[in-house]
């Protein structure tokens, strides 16, 4: 059965630092294109980081640049999201997808496959 699985999410302080894992079943994620995408309370949701399947190409947006950086883990078969100086206007729910050849920022249903999410809250 193919899926994935997002984790890592929580409840950080302003500065601090969260790693996210999307961890794939079913197929072999390091051929694929990985997207994350945050929805904030009250926003549309946003595409934030995006790796391609060669990994010869990285998006961030200009929201996370410089915070967050995406990884792979292939042995695990696991991308992760490094979150760094956690702001709340970081706070959402983030997906991860993956697809073998869509890859963007722009809409999480272009890939085939992603998660149901896990929540971040930035607050002291």
């Amino acid at each position: 059965q193919v899926h994935i699985v997002e984790s890592g999410g929580g409840l950080v302080q302003p500065g601090g630092s969260l790693r996210l894992s999307c961890a794939a079943s079913g197929f072999k994620l390091d051929i694929y294109a990985v997207g994350w995408f945050r929805q904030a309370p009250g926003k549309e949701r946003e595409g934030i980081v995006c790796i391609s399947g060669s990994d010869s190409q990285i998006y961030y947006a200009d929201s996370v640049k410089g915070r967050f950086t995406i990884s792979r883990d292939n042995a695990k078969n696991t991308v992760y999201l490094q979150m760094d100086g956690l702001k709340p206007e970081d706070t959402g729910i983030y997906y991860c997808a993956a697809d073998r050849e869509y890859w963007g920022p722009y809409e999480l249903s272009e890939y085939n496959y992603y998660g149901q999410g896990t929540q971040v809250t930035v607050s002291s």
